[in-house]
């Protein structure tokens, strides 16, 4: 399974760097890793204008970015086109590696736009009663706010459940979220 770290999680320093492995980086600067990098785009469940979502676009081209992270896509019917567009558009820019993330399962026209596919990004707690309707094997799976201490059972049950890529992991979006505005707390690393 390939690992996907997520704009609030990191990997470990000794992490050796290879293809399977892949980093979603928030913003345009200084690379975090050696590893692949994903440029975030967030897509505001389809909110965004498509001009705003192109201009991030060629930002993380002239980055040098392996690929994208359409982040808070739309998983409805309506927001296949602007998604299919963006897609094209990146393409055609050199960006192929492209994964989108709705967090849950999409409309089934979006597995005719050949990108990977993130149908479930929540908490653990939500992961562990997912009944993963909508779901194909190989979408991917971000599970956070995992006990440490059920780390490698929540690998397990993600691999149980077909996901091709992702990340369980022990950090909190929302926790790190807070850290990054300067609030006090721990980013539960």
């Amino acid at each position: 399974m390939r690992t996907l770290f997520p704009p609030y999680a990191c990997p470990s320093p000794d992490l050796p760097a290879d293809q399977d492995t892949w980093v979603v980086q928030e913003r345009p600067g200084p690379r975090r890793t050696e590893h692949q990098i994903l440029g975030r785009v967030d897509l505001d469940w389809g909110g965004r204008s498509l001009a705003d979502v192109l201009a991030d676009v060629d930002l993380w081209r002239e980055e040098g970015v392996e690929g994208l992270f359409l982040d808070r896509a739309p998983a409805g019917s309506g927001g296949v086109g602007p998604v299919a567009l963006t897609v094209r558009l990146a393409a055609r820019r050199g960006l192929h590696r492209i994964v989108l993330n709705p967090g849950v399962p999409t409309h089934p026209l979006y597995r005719e736009l050949g990108v990977r596919i993130c149908t479930f990004d929540g908490p653990w707690s939500a992961y562990q009663g997912w009944a993963g309707d909508g779901v194909v094997a190989g979408d991917g799976h971000l599970v956070h706010g995992v006990p440490q201490d059920m780390l490698t059972a929540a690998r397990r049950l993600m691999g149980r459940r077909g996901a091709g890529f992702g990340l369980a992991t022990d950090t909190s979006p929302y926790v790190t979220a807070k850290v990054s505005e300067g609030v006090a707390g721990s980013a539960g690393s």
